[in-house]
């Protein structure tokens, strides 16, 4: 087990001393990303998701979608309060998004690909 100190936060890593992100870490990792590019369609599939999970009630689903005036507005909003609600809604709201739009996944770094990989070192060495 390995251990890493940042600041006066020490934590310990049982993976081989890799630090493990934290969902809502993610979330806040790709904020801007996700109110830039994500769909209407995608932000009203993953509050139909929240909400047959029980992490989101009507009156906060509608709030999102009615009190918002834009699609930006609608996806800050949105994320903002799954990030508010903790650990549990944000690795919710990851899941399906990777299911429901891989591509804006990958655009947004919660996927990698090998290729991306490969294209990364590429661009290092020459």
């Amino acid at each position: 087990m390995s251990s890493f100190v940042i600041g006066s936060l020490y934590l310990l890593c049982p993976d081989g001393g890799k630090y493990q992100q934290t969902a809502v870490d993610k979330l806040k990792k790709i904020r801007l990303g996700f109110v830039e590019r994500v769909s209407i369609s995608l932000i009203k599939s993953l509050l139909d998701e929240l909400l047959q999970k029980k992490m989101f009630t009507t009156d906060e689903k509608d709030s999102v979608i009615q009190d918002q005036t834009n699609k930006q507005d609608q996806a800050r909003c949105l994320i903002d309060m799954v990030m508010a609600k903790g650990e549990r809604t944000s690795q919710i709201m990851i899941d399906c998004m990777k299911e429901r739009d891989p591509e804006l996944c990958i655009t947004l770094g919660l996927i990698s690909t090998p290729a991306a990989g490969v294209a990364e070192i590429l661009q290092t060495q020459f």
